[in-house]
């Protein structure tokens, strides 16, 4: 067991505090920092934090691009700090919530303000930060020169997605690539720049944290959207047709009680990728974890075996299990990398051959309670019966709340929890953080929502939903010291 018994806190970083109506690598996550260090808290996790698009809900788990971050989360007032902007060009529109994310609006304002830095930034930016940019731009160049020219792409074609692009620069023809890279050139180059503002404030936050002993848990999505910058530029990797269109497509099988559900990712050409000694994933594991300590790998059922369906099939039920790589991707990835740090997604899927590739490697599990069966003795799901090697979640940002959970729990199974922990249901939030903080896990994590006893309005997600998701903040009025004091009453007695 690489983990030592420890917790922390999940909040996305869109659900910081800050004055421009999104969370940001700011003053608001110095301040979340600082409430996780009174409460003696020792990780923070949030969501995937690549580009998002509204045309997929700014769902983080749809993302441009697997190695590049989010735009929106550049903190502006870092570049007042800088001297790429005056103090009055970030005053906040009236329209910017402090409790929810409105992203059209405030992509709107944001990337004005980006475009108008970048616009001075060769005559305003110090020779310091000039020579910052240029090392930024080589070190990360095998993802950053093809992210930086599909984004360029993608405005110029009315943000079609690059299926429906031209073929000769939608197959990647060499003239076309040079045709384009020349005449979007300062386009290329500004997305560059944004990233180079992402990276350089992340580093800044990470480097607040770690003096504080909090490590950051990032997550990691098995699959990439397709319309994203990692499929148009590496074809390779996929299960991709001779004119490069998906030929099957993820998704997970009908099961009692409901269709099956067909995501549409692409899937993996794991023979190719293993030929290759796994190089694109090893890049983006190197990518992630120059960014964070921990990652969560989501679907971690994918490496063990994936269901895949045709792409022209509109039905899941048309797919059938593929072998996932197994074992030796893990082994050949830890040859390059070493260690590695990983908790992994395995609700659900619970079968013999998952269990044995999760515990060949170490890799603690998730435990939810929302899923226990209260009435059934010893169920897995109950905290009381956690394993050592696994972490315990009092909600993710895929379930309800605990409080929105227990209101719609029936009245049986919400006795038979009352019994179990010893409650009247009073503070019911409370009570299944101090559930998870005493069990075995390893690690045990709650969530901000958690902690201030917010009901479903506070659900950062439904799964299956396209709309009304990723939206939720936390002010800074929220980030209360007696609530960080009675979670560090909480973690000392229990001993994380």
């Amino acid at each position: 067991m690489q983990f030592q018994r420890q917790s922390g806190v999940f909040l996305h970083l869109t659900s910081l505090p800050g004055p421009h109506g999104i969370g940001d690598l700011g003053a608001g996550a110095r301040a979340f920092v600082d409430f996780l260090d009174r409460a003696d808290q020792s990780l923070w996790q949030f969501c995937p934090f690549g580009p998002t698009a509204s045309i997929h809900g700014n769902s983080p788990y749809q993302s441009s691009s697997a190695f590049a971050g989010n735009p929106l989360l550049v903190d502006l007032r870092k570049l007042v700090d800088r001297g790429y902007l005056a103090e009055g060009d970030i005053e906040p529109p009236e329209d910017l919530s402090q409790e929810h994310v409105n992203y059209d609006r405030v992509t709107e304002f944001k990337e004005a303000r980006l475009q108008d830095v970048y616009a001075t930034f060769d005559e305003s930016v110090s020779d310091e930060d000039q020579q910052s940019f240029v090392e930024f731009c080589e070190r990360e160049a095998g993802w950053l020169d093809d992210y930086a020219l599909f984004t360029a792409l993608k405005a110029e074609f009315d943000d079609a997605g690059w299926m429906d692009w031209p073929d000769d620069i939608r197959t990647r023809e060499p003239a076309a690539m040079e045709r384009y890279q020349e005449e979007l050139a300062d386009d290329i180059r500004y997305h560059k720049f944004v990233q180079w503002c992402f990276d350089s404030q992340w580093q800044a936050l990470a480097e607040y944290a770690t003096e504080r002993d909090i490590g950051l848990v990032g997550d990691l999505p098995i699959y990439v959207g397709l319309d994203s910058a990692d499929v148009w530029a590496h074809p390779e990797v996929f299960r991709l047709d001779d004119d490069h269109y998906p030929a099957e497509v993820a998704g997970v099988p009908p099961n009692p009680g409901d269709d099956g559900q067909r995501w549409g990712n692409p899937v993996y050409d794991w023979e190719t990728l293993r030929a290759n000694d796994y190089g694109w994933w090893v890049d983006r594991f190197e990518r992630l974890f120059d960014l964070v300590d921990i990652a969560r790998i989501d679907h971690f059922k994918g490496f063990d075996e994936f269901w895949s369906i045709p792409a022209e099939a509109d039905d899941p039920a048309a797919g059938q299990w593929r072998d996932g790589p197994g074992a030796h991707f893990f082994e050949t990835v830890r040859d390059r990398l070493g260690d590695l740090p990983f908790f992994v997604e395995d609700l659900g899927f619970l079968d013999e051959s998952i269990v044995a590739l999760r515990d060949q490697f170490g890799f603690p599990g998730m435990r939810v309670p929302q899923y226990a069966d209260w009435c059934e003795e010893g169920h897995m799901y109950q905290p009381m019966h956690y394993p050592e090697s696994a972490v315990g979640y009092t909600s993710t940002h895929d379930t309800d709340t605990i409080v929105g959970y227990y209101r719609g729990l029936s009245d049986r199974q919400r006795d038979c929890l009352h019994y179990n922990l010893g409650t009247d249901g009073e503070e019911i939030n409370w009570d299944l953080i101090e559930a998870v903080w005493n069990s075995n896990a390893v690690v045990a994590m709650t969530t901000m929502q958690d902690l201030l006893g917010l009901g479903s309005e506070a659900r950062f997600n439904v799964p299956g939903t396209a709309t009304g998701n990723w939206q939720w903040r936390v002010t800074d009025a929220a980030l209360d010291a007696d609530i960080a004091e009675r979670l560090r009453q909480v973690t000392d007695r229990t001993i994380r």
